[in-house]
This record gives structure tokens, sequence and C-alpha cells, in this order.
């Protein structure tokens, strides 16, 4: 059974929602209910609850508290974090960005969150949100795309990560060499009879004033 973490309630097939969720159709056995195409992402966000993870799921509600998770949670690459200077991102670029994950549910579904939404979660103005993501674009971190619906007219933008996505993963090779040199020197350590390179020792620079 496919089980959902909602913001305010756990979903399950089989099971009537309790109400509709913006933008996200839901299969029923064989059918497949279609949901609002409004934009809101306010009290209606949903974060899809990873399968097969009972034993990290238990994990992290030992560490957050089952309340807290149960609000849904959103998977991310540490290499994220550890590669921020590598990648020039200052601290509310990256906040933008993590933002922008955390609306991302699915491959195939890109996220559309308002800016007003990704506004009150930063805590600036929409004006700047828009001033945000336009650096990342041109930076190749993210592709806005425009989005309409029918009479409306313009909605909320899509916004493709793949740009994101793929300095990560060209990054990632260095990241792992690092990470497998330290293994190795941390395997070696503990070997027995292991000796320790002698440090080489830097040439004495001369001194202003020392006789040549």
């Amino acid at each position: 059974m496919d089980i959902y973490v909602l913001s305010n309630r756990t979903l399950m097939t089989g099971r009537p929602p309790l109400k509709c969720l913006s933008g996200i159709n839901i299969v029923q056995g064989d059918k497949e209910i279609p949901m609002s195409e409004d934009t809101n992402t306010g009290d209606e966000e949903v974060t899809p609850h990873p399968t097969g993870r009972a034993k990290t799921t238990r994990q992290s509600e030992e560490k957050w508290g089952a309340e807290v998770m149960a609000l849904g949670f959103c998977v991310l690459p540490s290499l994220l974090l550890r590669a921020q200077a590598r990648l020039g991102l200052n601290p509310t670029q990256l906040a933008v960005l993590l933002q922008l994950a955390d609306f991302w549910w699915s491959p195939e579904r890109k996220p559309f969150p308002k800016k007003a939404d990704l506004a009150a979660r930063l805590r600036l103005s929409e004006r700047q949100v828009q001033r945000h993501i336009a650096d990342l674009e041109k930076g190749g971190f993210v592709q806005r795309i425009e989005r309409t619906y029918g009479r409306r007219g313009k909605i909320s933008n899509e916004y493709d990560l793949s740009g994101l996505v793929e300095k990560l993963k060209v990054l990632e090779p260095q990241f792992r060499e690092v990470a497998e040199e330290a293994k190795a020197r941390k395997k070696a350590v503990s070997t027995p009879g292991y000796k320790p390179k002698p440090k080489s020792k830097a040439k004495a620079e001369p001194v202003a004033g020392d006789a040549a």
C-alpha cells in the first residue's frame, strides 16, 4: 500500500482524499482522479513519503519527532550542502533552491510554487524572490517555464532544476575521490604495523636583514 505524508493528514491509496490537492492526480485502484489546477501551495502542500524506507523513517522520527516528520519531508543530496562554496551559492540562493526542491515531488513533475509562497517562507518580498531566481537562472541552476491555464491566463512558473542536478553530477567524482582517500587513510592507520610517513621539513625562508 502506497502511503503519502501530507501537510495535515495521511492519504492511502484505496481511500478517498479528505479534500482536493493542488495540481495533483491521485490514482485509486484503476481510476485516476484529476485534482484542482489551483496553484496555491499553502495548506495543500503534499510531500511523497518514500516507500521501502521504514528503518530510515523510524530513525528520522527518533531524531526529529514523529509529529514533525508526519508533516512531510524533503530528500536532498548532502552534496548540495557540502558543495555550496564550490557552486558559488550565497546563503539566500541556497535557501531558494532548497525551497524549490521541497516542492519537487517526483521526477516527472517539475515544481511550480507561487512566488508569494516562496516569499512567505523566506521572509523576502516577491520582487526579491524573482531577482534571486533570475540570478540562479543566469548561473545555470534553474530554468523558469511559463505556465498558462485556460481563461485564467498565466499562472505560477514551473522550475526546472536539471541545471543544478548536472552541476552536482560534475562535482560528485571530485568529492568521492576525497572521501575515498580519507577512507583509505583511516583503514591504513588501523592496520597493524602502520607507520606514518615522516613529514617533509620545509626550508626556512631567509629573514630580511640576515647575512646571505
